[in-house]
């Protein structure tokens, strides 16, 4: 029995090409993007350790995670529709004699044999396009200048063994209806299809929404910090995206009838022909809603982050300009220091990055953003630190202030930290910062700060000419508060920018190629349905009209509903940042919704359209 289902499940797989095209591609190109980072992370691990370094392997790894969701998301919702369809021929089988358990297993053998030849594409395309990811990260300023990447074997076998596991997992639930399906479906010819809703659809849905909930739930009530992280706020809302996605025909049922709320003619027949056909409308809507919930939260929740950390950069520099020292000293004895301290009315406050590290309570040493501070007094005049207890005026050689994140400290508290030299201390806790968004680093006097020179000087109350002109013979530039703002706190940060292009645009292709597949594959399926509104007296203009009005209601639909999970991400991220002490106003990254939103209605009402016009060419009585 395993070889006829074997061949049964081969042949079906050839007769149904057509219609698994779009699994096939969106599953290579998933394969390929997955096999290429995974070999720029093999790459990434020889580069020198630092932020570069670092920031590179969160790119790739972000690229890779999205890449899985979104190839793992076309296959479920390309097969979910490939089974629907295929309801009478499974109901054949069962006439036949196949049992249920057959049934899934030969589905599921379906999207193994194609994850198979999915992966293996894409292995050979990953590996072809891993000069050419080197080269372009290069040139975008993600990587160093002469990146390479080789291939080594262990990615490319990894790769390759995402494919089949991605189409199994997308085709699971799939499956599991076919298996259901009647041997009375054999003689159902009804186009329209209200019974979308399985219990175990629903069951899903609301398993991933209640897990959604609970992780968001949980980070609110311990660590807020958690859901400001890039890797939080790319991959986390993927959970609310495939809730959504599988509850899309219960939600897209009010939407429906919202949009069409005027019961006119017109928008009466392309609401029934969308509510009639629950199943080919969340077909085209879950791609539309990925596609919009993507491009919202990847833009939108980087520039959430981005601002917040403005506005509180805004409200915590107090100096009127801020100096940056072509050279200098720790100890604030430096000339271009002395000469500033001696104009009138002058606080200076100059200041030195150090690398160090604190000890958590468990041994765990964890990298830090240090600063060095000679004068403390003069610190406190030129910044407005959020002081949650203590006075950091007090700090000296033997203390430290911090912030809340490490471990809730308390002032006269004993924290373990090694300074750049590889030497440990045991500081007191002068003061304790509030979290905000993570932009206060730890302060320790010069002592604790080996090595360390002089990188900024800020200064309030002299005159600006004077500073400026001091700072020109010294050698050193200076900025003012905004200038320098704008230059370290920007919103627009091209490097963020190329990195959420870099992962939207993949994302986006994936998604186009869905909603290209599904559109098309959709209206052709309706042959028979647009023949009996010709036969009823409907031109093939009018029939041409109604497809159109309708895909593109269902895509606003989609586009709705990813508007929604966008807004659900960033209002979470909102309570985490005033959870933090850091608010800023919500705003939604409307122009990127909106322009993904009409590109998908680009996609997908001329594909329907040409779809249709093939479907109504001939006789209306002809139609088969």
């Amino acid at each position: 029995m395993t070889t006829a289902l074997t061949r049964i499940a081969v042949r079906s797989l050839y007769a149904g090409r057509t219609a698994l095209l779009g699994a096939f591609t969106a599953l290579a190109l998933g394969v390929a993007l997955i096999a290429s980072t995974l070999l720029g992370l093999a790459a990434s691990t020889g580069l020198p350790p630092g932020e570069d370094r670092t920031a590179l392997i969160a790119q790739l790894g972000t690229t890779c995670g999205v890449s899985l969701f979104t190839a793992g998301f076309v296959v479920a919702s390309t097969f979910s529709y490939a089974v629907a369809r295929r309801r009478r021929e499974f109901g054949l089988l069962r006439l036949a004699g196949t049992t249920r358990g057959q049934l899934s297993r030969a589905v599921l053998l379906e999207a193994l044999l194609l994850g198979l030849l999915a992966a293996a594409t894409g292995c050979a395309l990953g590996r072809a396009a891993a000069p050419l990811l080197a080269h372009a990260l290069s040139a975008a300023g993600l990587a160093p200048v002469g990146f390479r990447i080789d291939t080594p074997g262990w990615p490319l076998v990894t790769a390759f063994c995402t494919g089949p596991l991605i189409a199994l997992a997308g085709t699971a639930l799939a499956a599991r209806r076919a298996g259901r399906v009647r041997p009375l479906e054999a003689l159902r010819e009804a186009d329209v299809d209200l019974e979308v809703m399985t219990t175990g659809r629903r069951l899903c849905g609301l398993a991933l929404l209640g897990g959604y909930a609970a992780v968001v739930a949980v980070a609110l009530a311990g660590d807020p910090a958690e859901l400001l992280h890039r890797k939080t706020y790319t991959l986390q809302p993927m959970l609310l995206v495939a809730a959504t996605a599988l509850l899309s025909p219960v939600l897209a049922r009010p939407l429906l009838r919202l949009l069409t709320a005027p019961a006119h003619r017109p928008p009466r027949l392309v609401r029934a022909a969308a509510l009639g056909g629950l199943r080919r409308t969340g077909a085209t809507t879950a791609p539309v809603l990925l596609a919009v919930a993507l491009a919202g939260t990847l833009v939108g929740a980087p520039a959430t982050v981005a601002e917040a950390r403005a506005a509180e950069a805004r409200s915590t520099v107090a100096a009127d300009l801020v100096l940056t020292p072509g050279r200098g000293s720790a100890d604030g004895a430096d000339p271009l220091t002395a000469a500033l301290r001696s104009l009138p009315g002058a606080v200076v406050s100059p200041s030195a990055a150090t690398p160090l590290a604190v000890v958590e309570g468990d041994g765990t040493v964890v990298r830090a953003e240090g600063r060095a501070v000679a004068d403390p007094a003069a610190l406190a005049a030129t910044t407005r630190l959020p002081v949650a207890a203590g006075d950091p005026a007090t700090l000296d050689d033997d203390s430290v202030v911090l912030a809340e994140e490490w471990g809730n400290p308390q002032v006269g508290d004993r924290v373990r930290v090694v300074l750049a030299d590889g030497a440990r201390r045991e500081l007191r806790v002068a003061a304790v910062l509030r979290d905000g968004t993570g932009i206060n680093p730890v302060y320790v006097t010069p002592r604790n700060a080996p090595g360390a020179r002089t990188d900024r000087i800020d200064v309030r109350g002299a005159a600006g000419e004077a500073v400026t002109a001091l700072a020109r013979s010294h050698g050193a530039r200076a900025e003012t508060r905004a200038a320098w703002l704008d230059a370290h706190y920007s919103a627009d940060d091209p490097r963020r920018i190329r990195r959420i292009a870099a992962v939207l645009g993949l994302a986006l292709l994936y998604t186009a190629i869905a909603l290209a597949h599904t559109a098309l594959t959709t209206t052709t399926d309706r042959r028979r349905e647009l023949a009996r509104l010709r036969l009823a007296g409907t031109t093939r203009g009018h029939v041409l009209r109604l497809v159109a009005a309708e895909t593109l209601l269902v895509t606003a639909v989609g586009a709705l509903l990813g508007t929604a999970a966008t807004l659900t991400t960033l209002a979470t991220m909102d309570a985490a940042l005033h959870r933090q002490g850091a608010p800023v106003p919500l705003t939604l990254p409307w122009a990127a919704l909106a322009a993904t939103a009409l590109l998908c209605a680009l996609i997908t009402v001329p594909c329907a359209v040409l779809a249709a016009l093939r479907a109504t060419r001939g006789r209306a009585v002809e139609a088969r």
